[in-house]
C-alpha cells in the first residue's frame, strides 16, 4: 500500500497498526511511500507519528532516499518535518552532492 500510495493504509494506522512498521529489510511505511513519490501519504504518515528519521537495515534514510530519487516535493515535506540530513550513510548531503545537486546541499545545510 505504501508504494503504492494507497492512502486506505492512514486508516489501519488510526486503527492501531504502527505507523513505522518495517518491512523485512527495514523500510517503514514512510520510506517506502516517500521513495516512490508519493506526496499525501507521506504527509499523513508524518501527522501520525512516523519518523522521519528511522533508517532502513541499509542505514539508508528515508530523505536520503528521496534525495536519490530527486523528489523534491518530498524533500521538503521531510525537512520541514524534521528530517535530519546528516542521518544515515550516505546521509541527504553526501547523496545531494553525489548528484551535483548543489541546490539541495544549500538547502539542508541551513
Amino acid at each position: 500500500m505504501a508504494r503504492k500510495g494507497d492512502t486506505t493504509l492512514l486508516d489501519y494506522v488510526d486503527q492501531g497498526v504502527a505507523v513505522d512498521m518495517a518491512n523485512q529489510d527495514g523500510n517503514t511505511f514512510l520510506m517506502l511511500a516517500a521513495y516512490s513519490g508519493h506526496v499525501e501519504l507521506a504527509q499523513g504518515l508524518i501527522a501520525r507519528g512516523a519518523d522521519v528519521n528511522k533508517l532502513n537495515d541499509r542505514g539508508q534514510s528515508p530523505l536520503a532516499g528521496v534525495v536519490f530519487k530527486k523528489e523534491d516535493a518530498l524533500i521538503d515535506v521531510l525537512l520541514n518535518a524534521g528530517a535530519d540530513p546528516t542521518s544515515g550513510t550516505p546521509d541527504a548531503i553526501s547523496t545531494a552532492k553525489m548528484f551535483e545537486r548543489d541546490d539541495l546541499v544549500e538547502k539542508m545545510s541551513k
